[in-house]
């Protein structure tokens, strides 16, 4: 089956293959039996930092790889690929970008090097609230400034990764709406440390939901946060907070990629061996079509998944792009799903064939990080420059 893109770096190949070898460690059963537990994949989150594939993006001065936002998206897409799961621990990607390009030089030492060992994990990220959704800048979470230090007061939710991890990249008001000039004003980004949280004041909830996604709501009663744990500047943290989204819609979309591959190859290899009627499944058109189209809209994703990284590599403007690259992506692996379902009949329900499980993992990214709809508002107003509509 075609997929590789013969214009790709030797060290891009290499990687794809070192990533897969590590992935082949963990089969279905492993995945299988956390899915069934609620569990966290501890092993395998390990296994990918000791490779130091989740340091990819961080220089080598504080112990990373130093590669691009297209060596990470490819590390993300073949984990997919391989029908694992890189949710468990793909945040720890983006969200240190907000550390790296805005934090102070004593924050980067100290937290980078360990990041990257994996002494530390950065995981969580504290952004949503119950009665903001994606209208960031009406988040109500505060933190107030006392002397040397922060006092933090609100609730967040969809927090993944919560409980399985060391540091928080929390946004918070530091000033009230009501007293900024614009609503993205007044915003601030805190490093948390959820073991010293956890013990004054913060309360982790978990949520179940569809997919084993480890995700919580989080709790803050007067938690106390130091003032050196402010990354750049007081209310700017919204801006802080944008400049990592690019990154992080190319590396979902390219997830996503991964996923369609891994369920179009599944479907592909079922409609091949499965006989009714004397014929293999997949001489008939009404099974075929689907997953050709499939196909096709994956490959188209995927040229716009490394158009935008390399836009953002070039560190030229990306919004539309990232965004698109997202969209697509997340509707090209649903439809592989959806042609995999259907392929396997009855088959595709049953645990053991795993494809259930991704099935319920895929639907997620129509949702987050971001809507399809958002999307499309932003393209309209920022692209077609049609009216604003939120």
């Amino acid at each position: 089956m075609r997929y590789e893109n013969s214009d790709e770096s030797d060290e891009i190949r290499e990687i794809r293959l070192a990533v897969a070898r590590l992935c082949g460690q963990f089969p279905g059963t492993y995945w299988r039996k956390l899915d069934r537990e609620a569990g966290y994949p501890t092993e395998f989150v390990t296994a990918l930092t000791e490779a130091g594939y989740l340091s990819v993006l961080i220089p080598e001065a504080y112990g990373g790889a130093g590669l691009t936002l297209t060596a990470a998206a490819a590390v993300l897409e073949e984990i997919q690929k391989a029908g694992a799961n890189g949710a468990a621990c793909h945040a720890q990607m983006y969200i240190m970008g907000s550390l790296l390009r805005h934090g102070s030089d004593a924050q980067k030492t100290r937290y980078l090097p360990q990041i990257a060992s994996g002494a530390l994990r950065l995981q969580a990220f504290g952004v949503t609230e119950p009665g903001s959704g994606t209208d960031t800048t009406s988040i109500t979470t505060f933190a107030e400034k006392r002397g040397d230090h922060y006092v933090v007061n609100g609730q967040k939710v969809w927090t993944s990764r919560a409980e399985h991890s060391d540091l928080m990249l929390l946004l918070a008001r530091t000033t009230p709406k009501d007293k900024v000039v614009k609503r993205t004003e007044g915003l601030s980004v805190f490093i948390v440390d959820m073991k010293q949280a956890l013990q004054a004041g913060m309360t982790i909830r978990p949520i179940r939901t569809m997919m084993n996604h480890s995700t919580t709501e989080v709790f803050f009663d007067n938690v106390v946060v130091p003032a050196e744990n402010l990354i750049g500047e007081e209310g700017k943290g919204f801006r802080y907070i944008l400049s990592g989204m690019n990154a992080e819609r190319v590396l979902i979309a390219a997830e996503c990629i991964g996923d369609a591959k891994w369920f179009i190859a599944k479907a592909t290899a079922y409609a091949n061996e499965r006989r009714v009627f004397g014929r293999p499944i997949g001489q008939n058109q009404g099974v075929q079509f689907p997953i050709a189209r499939a196909y096709a809209q994956m490959r188209a994703a995927e040229l716009m998944v490394r158009h935008a990284a390399g836009l953002f590599e070039a560190g030229k403007d990306c919004g539309a792009e990232a965004n698109m690259a997202k969209m697509l992506a997340a509707e090209a692996s649903w439809a592989a799903a959806e042609a995999c379902v259907q392929t396997h009949g009855g088959y595709g329900f049953a645990e053991e064939y795993d494809i259930e499980r991704k099935f319920r993992e895929a639907r997620l990214y129509q949702v987050a990080p971001i809507s399809t709809n958002l999307i499309l508002s932003h393209l309209a107003e920022h692209v077609l420059g049609l009216p604003r509509s939120y």
